[in-house]
């Protein structure tokens, strides 16, 4: 009879869990946030729990779980319409690698060591830190990585920084180009838009600027 209710609230559980991964959208399992772990491991600890304490009511298993999923939701929602509580719920990317010369303060903020980078260069078949122009280190601790021209060739994959992201300017990426929020704006009226949360995306390659008008 024990072993019978075992597998039934297994099944179930299995079921559920499914159901609330499903809810809270796909990623793989490298692109996970720190916040997704943590609702990965909570969701499997407390279904665990579940499993084995057969005697509880099923509901006090799935109750702290809905819980969970249910503030991972609101909180992607929020992220969703916030810049900045998405920088703080997923963090950002930040420059390792600039135009050939390694950052080391960057990499001592992050904790991170001339063994990881050279560690994850050599997993993108780069053999030498000089042969990258431009490296980030993304928030799930994936390394991006883009590789300098070669003869003179424009490399089309080589870095851009955003200049405007949900209508919002990123004044950091501008200084990267050693330009302004007034010259930003210029652009944008030249382009035949009055106002930066009409454009969802722009950024600037080989002196050309790109504008993404936002959907209506």
């Amino acid at each position: 009879m024990e072993l019978g209710s075992m597998t039934v609230r297994t099944i179930l559980i299995y079921l559920i869990i499914a159901f609330f991964f499903r809810l809270m959208g796909k990623r793989e399992i490298g692109e996970l946030s720190l916040l997704d772990l943590v609702v990965y491991i909570l969701l499997t600890e407390i279904a665990a729990i579940g499993i084995e304490t057969h005697n509880e009511p099923i509901i006090k298993v799935i109750y702290p779980m809905f819980l969970i999923v249910v503030i991972q939701i609101i909180f992607s929602l929020i992220s969703l319409k916030s810049v900045k509580f998405r920088k703080i719920l997923d963090g950002h990317p930040v420059l390792i690698i600039s135009k050939g010369k390694v950052l080391e303060k960057e990499m001592k903020k992050q904790r991170y060591t001339f063994d990881d980078l050279l560690l994850q260069l050599r997993e993108k078949d780069i053999g030498d830190v000089r042969d990258v122009d431009y490296a980030l280190l993304e928030p799930t601790g994936k390394l991006s990585i883009f590789k300098k021209e070669i003869n003179g060739d424009i490399n089309y994959s080589s870095l851009t920084f955003p200049l405007i992201l949900d209508g919002i300017v990123q004044e950091d990426n501008l200084n990267q180009y050693h330009k302004d929020k007034q010259w930003l704006l210029e652009q944008l009226k030249k382009h035949g838009y009055d106002e930066f949360k009409q454009v969802s995306y722009c950024s600037l390659r080989g002196g050309e600027i790109f504008f993404d008008k936002k959907d209506e």
